[in-house]
């Protein structure tokens, strides 16, 4: 099929983009030695790989990493508001990669760029949120995939529900799920990266604020952590019990959301559900009252609600619309999208080096499988878990013990006399 035409925002922004790229580069050690290796060894030459990620300066060495293995690469964005025009430009001129993606492209045109993924007939695709795995599935054209990776816990929800149901069509290499991605990207990167972008936006001081973390999975273990150390009191809400009590066992406060709700100053919403704020949180918040989500989709604070109880907003300030509910007044930043992309620029690169060094060594897996492989959901191997964790261990010169022949015979016999 004929490769699609890139629809960028303007190309006279690639200098720009190519400052941006070398800096994130400059943070990435260990996808620089996966890029080093794949000059060498060609594991993707040509395969087309078709991505549906946000396009950022990190997203743009993963690229770089995979073109740079012989892979025929096309690029759209996970959500319009992550987009950094002047990396996509860059990406165009310097790297031959075709990207469709504008910051703040209508749902219309995004939908068009993704429908371009598609059309650009992918044998791999690496999905941030399931979209583009997803229409490809309704569209039937998944059984030409040798693989996809997925980059979120949202995202492997819509697809485990695809193979439940008895629909997938393709393997699928649950990233997000590596250890580490959870680890690292979740708990490190959303952590710090959500309250970066509440901060940017905001500017309010969380030293001395109640903080409210609804889920307390990894990325809500991260902000929880975060915001703790920078003097906040946390609240967390949880629907797991295990969670939960996981929570109260670190040490913090633990309520349901409506009761949480009348005591919260920052509302942050990290479930990767549906509605976890709603209008009967809304009427009993505080005056001042901030809501923020650090989920994948902006669905998890109920917009539909708020507009119903507080009525049309006012920006307040760039990324903050404030409502008025009864006589008090609830901020909401960045609309409700995904906060660390929308008002920030996401995880730093430090800890998306992990992330998409694991990617890529995962796609580079899904290439040398090539059509054996069965459909399903499958984890990360550990092997390439033990890979970038050694590199980047070694990026920081840090050393650790290796097993002797005897301890490792003691952990892998049965034998109660194995040690003698």
């Amino acid at each position: 099929m004929k490769k699609p035409e890139s629809s960028i925002a303007d190309p006279a922004l690639a200098e720009l983009g190519r400052a941006r790229i070398a800096w994130a580069q400059t943070q990435m050690p260990v996808l620089g030695s996966v890029r080093d290796r794949f000059v060498e060894q060609q594991p993707l030459a040509g395969i087309r790989i078709a991505a549906c990620l946000h396009v950022t300066a990190e997203t743009a060495n993963l690229m770089i990493t995979l073109a740079a293995g012989g892979a025929e690469l096309s690029l759209a964005a996970a959500n319009p508001f992550s987009t950094q025009d002047e990396v996509a430009a860059a990406l165009v001129a310097d790297h031959a990669i075709c990207v469709r993606a504008v910051r703040g492209e209508s749902p219309a045109d995004r939908e068009l760029n993704i429908d371009a993924l598609v059309a650009a007939n992918p044998q791999i695709t690496l999905d941030d949120g399931a979209d583009l795995l997803a229409l490809m599935h309704a569209e039937g054209s998944a059984d030409a995939l040798l693989g996809a990776t997925e980059e979120t816990t949202t995202g492997l929800v819509r697809i485990r529900a695809l193979e439940a149901a008895g629909g997938l069509r393709c393997p699928v290499i649950a990233v997000n799920e590596a250890r580490t991605e959870r680890a690292f990207n979740d708990r490190y990167g959303t952590g710090q990266s959500a309250l970066d972008g509440i901060l940017r936006a905001t500017n309010i001081l969380l030293a001395g604020q109640t903080v409210v973390v609804i889920g307390y999975g990894w990325a809500g273990k991260g902000v929880a952590l975060r915001a703790a150390g920078a003097g906040a009191t946390v609240i967390v809400c949880e629907v797991d019990p295990l969670r939960a009590l996981e929570a109260r066992m670190d040490g913090f406060e633990v309520l349901p959301s409506v009761e949480a709700a009348a005591k919260g100053d920052l509302f942050i919403t990290v479930t990767g559900g549906v509605a976890a704020l709603t209008a009967e949180h809304f009427e009993v918040m505080k005056s001042g009252a901030i809501l923020a989500n650090a989920g994948h989709f902006d669905v998890e604070i109920d917009l539909q609600e708020l507009a119903r109880v507080g009525g049309d907003p006012v920006e307040v300030k760039p990324l903050v619309s404030r409502y008025k509910v009864a006589d008090r007044a609830i901020d909401l930043v960045a609309g409700g999208r995904v906060v660390n992309l929308a008002a920030a620029e996401g995880h730093p690169a430090a800890v998306m080096d992990m992330s998409f060094a694991t990617q890529a060594l995962a796609v580079a897996e899904i290439a040398r499988a090539g059509s054996d492989a069965k459909p399903s959901v499958r984890a990360v191997a550990s092997a390439i878990d033990d890979e970038v964790a050694r590199l980047k261990l070694e990026s920081m010169g840090v050393r650790i013990d290796v097993l002797t022949e005897r301890q490792s015979a003691y952990l892998h016999s049965w034998h109660p006399s194995s040690d003698s």
